[in-house]
């Protein structure tokens, strides 16, 4: 069977547009049963943003998520499949990858940077992608691929557990460690088995299948893998992390699980979440053609209303003084309108770098008793201001937060999920405040953007200092003046809530 290397990377390109901006109807589906269920006010705003983000995205065919992620691709290739020549496959994989993410009607941010411990230099068009081939029997190609976010990549966990120990002990000690930076909710995908590498690559995979949790849960599980998935959705579940850290019942939509044979005395076990932006696709290629992926109906999205109403303050961000941040409460939903600085990693490490050299710094970063937004936007097209412009999260700015406090006057932070201890330490110090914006809906968030310009570090490309006017952008306070976080009290009020009702169903 010959594949054409047109219709190979064609495919690819296809896929990759198709999932940047439709979720898994699965995922769409299960988000909708844990809103409906959801006790927590907080959590329930959180997903109720996710899902009118998705049907946003679906109508809009604009990015799920600001952070388009890093391609992985699984390859089953048969081995009577003949293919043109002059390319090797991964070569025809990142020609895909290269078509998707410069596609003009619909750009995906490119966040892929060579040289990783040296220079970090940003590749300008998301190659390359993370391939895994294998060759089976047959004449045709199987696959399937994900657009994976950092922000859920860099919570990945690995163990080299003793063959004795329990896998869902180490799961449910593990989870909360991993703070909310992966966008809850989601999914866990776990390997278990092999070697440490093949876990890994287990867990990955694992991650392409659809949601089928509550269908397991109603016919009972086959076997011991089965058995996993429950008990650890049920543990974990019970932690009370709930969407976007935020305390509440539902953390995990399901468990998925691969396994293979391992070394007697090992049980390396790798765990991977997938976030709220869920992003994967599965297709053949048998030589007729570009493959052809199912376009879902507008129908298929719950009709989701989401008004804050009196629960929301309105606040000026062009007059906002420290006496009005000094009276907002952790859980507290503000509407922000007025203009605001955005800056990542690669800013905060360049404006630190300037103030410790004595330079002043550019013209128009001026951050006394303003805000700062932890953002990399997507590039606009058409007629947008700026393109998808969700949060990034915030803890990787912990290290930065204390100085900049310090040297700069500013009075408060944007981001998602939750902040680490030397953070917190520093915005109590300083009587500043960090507020949370749900990741996972950066196509909403990106329509309370009324203007939007470059003010520093061009070069840096979604990394460069804009300044953004908003009107009306929905976040919630995470942590106060006073050092207190919503994302510690909420789980623990939450926790203790589920225990205590588990043990009323039990007695």
């Amino acid at each position: 069977m010959l594949i054409r290397n047109e219709d190979f990377i064609q495919s690819v390109a296809d896929a990759l547009q198709y999932i940047s901006y439709y979720h898994p109807l699965d995922f769409v589906k299960a988000v909708h049963q844990a809103y409906e269920r959801e006790e927590s006010a907080a959590a329930k705003d959180a997903m109720a943003q996710i899902l009118i983000n998705s049907r946003l995205c679906a109508e809009g065919k604009r990015p799920i998520c600001q952070d388009t992620g890093i391609v992985t691709v699984f390859l089953k290739i048969g081995m009577d499949v003949q293919f043109e020549g002059g390319m090797s496959v991964s070569d025809l994989v990142n020609e895909g990858v290269r078509r998707a993410y410069l596609h003009p009607d619909n750009v995906l941010r490119a966040s892929i940077l060579a040289d990783p411990a040296g220079a970090r230099k940003n590749t300008r068009d998301n190659t390359p992608a993370v391939i895994h081939m294998e060759l089976v029997p047959g004449n045709s190609i199987d696959v399937k691929l994900a657009a994976k976010g950092g922000g859920s990549e860099n919570k990945a966990k690995m163990v080299m557990l003793n063959p004795s120990d329990s896998i869902v002990d180490w799961v449910e000690k593990t989870v909360p460690t991993m703070g909310a930076g992966w966008c809850p909710p989601g999914m866990l995908g776990l390997g278990i088995g092999g070697t440490a590498e093949k876990a890994a690559v287990l867990a990955k995979e694992s991650l392409m299948d659809p949601i089928d949790i509550h269908e397991l849960r109603q016919r009972g599980p086959a076997n011991r893998v089965e058995e996993l998935r429950l008990e650890i959705m049920d543990r974990v579940n019970a932690l009370g992390i709930g969407a976007q850290g935020l305390g509440g019942l539902t953390t995990v939509l399901d468990v998925k699980i691969m396994d293979y044979p391992t070394h007697a005395a090992s049980l390396p076990v790798a765990m991977i979440p997938n976030c709220a932006a869920t992003r994967h696709a599965h297709f053949t290629l048998d030589g007729s053609g570009v493959a052809e992926l199912p376009v879902p109906s507008l129908s298929d999205w719950p009709e989701i209303s989401w008004d804050v109403g009196p629960r929301a303050r309105k606040v000026n961000l062009d007059t906002v003084t420290r006496e009005e941040i000094a009276s907002w409460q952790p859980g507290d939903t503000l509407l922000l309108s007025g203009k605001m600085l955005t800056g990542r990693d690669a800013a905060h490490k360049r404006l630190l770098t300037m103030l410790d050299n004595g330079e002043a710094l550019p013209e128009g970063v001026n951050f006394k008793d303003r805000f700062i937004y932890y953002v990399g936007p997507v590039d606009p097209v058409r007629d947008e201001v700026i393109g998808p412009a969700g949060p990034t999260t915030a803890t990787r700015m912990d290290k930065f937060t204390g100085p900049l406090l310090e040297q700069t006057g500013l009075m408060g932070m944007i981001g998602k999920a939750e902040r680490g201890q030397l953070a917190i330490d520093a915005i109590k110090q300083h009587k500043a405040v960090y507020l949370m914006a749900v990741g996972g809906a950066a196509y909403l968030v990106s329509k309370a953007i009324r203007a939007a310009r470059v003010v520093a570090f061009e070069d840096l490309g979604m990394e460069a200092i804009h300044e953004f006017e908003v009107e009306e952008m929905p976040v919630t306070v995470a942590v106060d003046v006073n050092g207190s976080s919503v994302h510690r009290t909420g789980p623990e009020q939450w926790k203790a809530k589920i225990a205590e009702e588990h043990a009323i169903e039990v007695s």
